[in-house]
């Protein structure tokens, strides 16, 4: 292995002409370390009867591994999937308001735990409260850093070592392998089950009272649809025994819906204002789905119970930033200008006439002088109203194997994330934002051309 003596130090690569430039652009640190690692490699994979790798060999590698450690590993994509709220691609994109809100107090200091009037310490509680009181009319509001956070907060706060009633039917898993029932035990609350899996009766309500519970938890199905033999009792009739109990009804919602969506031709999905004026102590939902805002969780209710929750030890360990409460208060603003439906993408991607979509559908055919336009649905996605679809049109290509051809436009500088339907790549106009077609169709002529 003498032949590796020949390998130039460390020390020497860093007088290289090539990698003085390197440094210059990713610093010495960075750029020594990425020099050690090309060089173990090389000792590592040196055979005796190869001849030592030219310098050339080694800058490459260099550079290659600096290229990779800079480049962050969570980048912006095209969604083109026709699912709005996808999960793994970020759930709802934010307003540009939202984002430039997020933005400003991003580039400065702000007074997020500073009250200006008196001069001392405020709360960043009070930042988005007074939007959520208007919107729905709650008592109190309190935002933490996602729905399942909120959850665990309440019933922590509120239920530790105490009885929480639950259907079975809503004993649900969210996505990750996250179960509603493991949040419940992780808090301290005592979980007491109450039905069957299909059939719920007032009845299992009444008798859950023995167990002297201290609350009524109803967990939305908001991921998934049950049919068949199935029934369960009206919220307003479960709040009666409760409240008649003198116990806590809380409501968790999840997708956070303040639009009707039967509007749109979609499904009912339980709206936040439903279950406060129905008289529910607590709601809890998510900012990012339905909402369209930046990843929260959102608790509205009675002032008491939310001023229990605000001053819980586990509150400060959960509690959101700067920038999700400048972003969600810029997406609430929204509401309560009459103007979701225009500013937020997620219910703009909803409400996008089906005349709008085609028509995109149709330029994208055009342009690439390639596939054909065909009928389709879109999915709302993200835990949201499951089952439920939008008529949609979408541009499609038959290809050969076009799991590669996907695999290409992932590839891509800016990322293309489409489906298969059957046998055939499709593009869903819905969800490819406006600001994403130019760069999204020429990319796609680039990737097409030596294919088709």
């Amino acid at each position: 292995m003498s032949e590796l003596r020949a390998l130039p130090s460390v020390d020497a690569i860093l007088q290289n002409e090539d990698v003085k430039g390197l440094m210059s652009i990713y610093g010495r640190p960075l750029t020594t370390e990425a020099i050690r690692l090309s060089l173990d490699e090389t000792r590592k994979t040196f055979q005796s009867h190869h001849s030592i790798p030219e310098l050339s060999f080694l800058l490459t590698k260099i550079q290659k591994h600096l290229s990779e450690w800079a480049t962050p590993s969570i980048m912006p994509v095209i969604n083109a999937t026709g699912v709005i709220l996808h999960t793994n691609l970020g759930r709802a994109p934010l307003s540009l308001t939202a984002i430039r809100a997020m933005q400003v107090i991003g580039q400065g200091y702000s007074n997020l735990e500073f009250d200006l009037e008196n001069g001392k310490r405020g709360s960043r509680y009070i930042h988005a409260e007074t939007l959520l009181q208007q919107l729905t009319g709650a008592e109190a509001a309190l935002v933490v850093n996602n729905n399942a956070s909120a959850v665990l907060l309440i019933l922590t706060a509120l239920a530790r070592r105490r009885a929480v009633v639950i259907a079975r039917s809503q004993l649900i898993e969210i996505g990750g392998g996250f179960r509603v029932p493991d949040v419940m035990k992780q808090s301290g609350a005592r979980l007491i089950e109450i039905g069957t899996t299909n059939r719920i009766h007032l009845s299992d309500y009444e008798q859950a009272l023995e167990e002297n519970p201290v609350a009524f938890l109803r967990a939305h199905r908001s991921n998934f649809r049950m049919v068949g033999f199935t029934s369960e009792p009206e919220v307003k009739d479960i709040l009666s025994i409760a409240h008649k109990a003198g116990i806590i009804f809380i409501d968790d919602l999840g997708s956070g819906a303040l639009i009707d969506t039967t509007k749109f031709g979609l499904g009912h999905e339980p709206t936040i204002q439903e279950s406060l004026q129905a008289g529910a102590d607590l709601v809890c939902f998510s900012g990012d789905k339905l909402l369209g805002g930046p990843q929260a969780g959102i608790i509205l209710g009675k002032m008491a119970l939310i001023t229990k929750l605000k001053k819980h030890p586990l509150a400060r360990a959960i509690r959101t930033d700067k920038f999700t409460l400048a972003g969600l208060s810029a997406t609430l603003l929204h509401y309560l200008k009459n103007e979701a439906e225009l500013e937020i993408p997620v219910w703009r991607m909803i409400s996008m006439p089906l005349e709008q979509i085609t028509t995109r559908a149709n330029n994208w055919q055009k342009m690439l002088n390639a596939g054909e336009v065909i009928n389709g649905l879109s999915t709302v996605g993200g835990g949201s109203l499951p089952g439920e679809t939008l008529p949609t049109t979408l541009f499609s290509i038959e290809i050969k194997n076009p799991q590669a051809v996907l695999k290409k436009l992932r590839n891509n500088k800016l990322a293309i994330v489409a489906r298969i339907q059957n046998d055939r790549i499709v593009f869903d106009p819905r969800t490819v934002l406006i600001e994403q077609e130019e760069v999204f169709t020429r990319s796609l002529k680039t990737i097409l051309s030596g294919i088709l």
